[in-house]
């Protein structure tokens, strides 16, 4: 068949990648039937306990990198000459900003877990719930 014969209009077919695509878009113009609203809600909230986790526990983690950054540069380095500091009072200052940014990040990994924890018993209820609806 002459896919261009003017006849027969023009005919063209759309790779597996492309169906997929036409179908994902497609599925935003339509109305989602009652199970998939309970399944993208069921992601959603169990998504939400490790991304709240995770939001947490990085910006933890860098701040505690930066603090720590930033005691190594009075340390190591003549900032805090330029700050108006005396030598053994910067490295004073320095070990201790260093030492609190270590603690920073070393907290992060257990906040992270924390967080978790606590996020998985409070929506523990509600995704059984729709778990159990589900699975019905």
């Amino acid at each position: 068949m002459d896919n261009n014969n003017p006849k027969n209009g023009f005919a063209y077919t759309y790779s597996a990648k492309e169906q997929e695509e036409l179908k994902r878009i497609r599925d935003k113009y339509t109305a989602p039937t009652e199970a998939e609203d309970k399944m993208k809600r069921l992601r959603r909230l169990d998504a939400s306990v490790t991304n709240t986790a995770q939001a947490v526990s990085l910006i933890l983690g860098v701040i505690g990198a930066l603090i720590l950054g930033f005691g190594m540069s009075l340390c190591m380095t003549e900032l805090g000459e330029s700050l108006g500091m005396h030598r053994a009072t910067a490295i004073a200052v320095g070990i201790v900003a260093g030492v609190s940014g270590s603690i920073l990040g070393i907290l992060a990994y257990p906040v992270y877990n924390i967080i978790v924890k606590y996020k998985r018993k409070k929506l523990a209820p509600e995704i059984i719930r729709l778990t159990d609806e589900l699975m019905k």
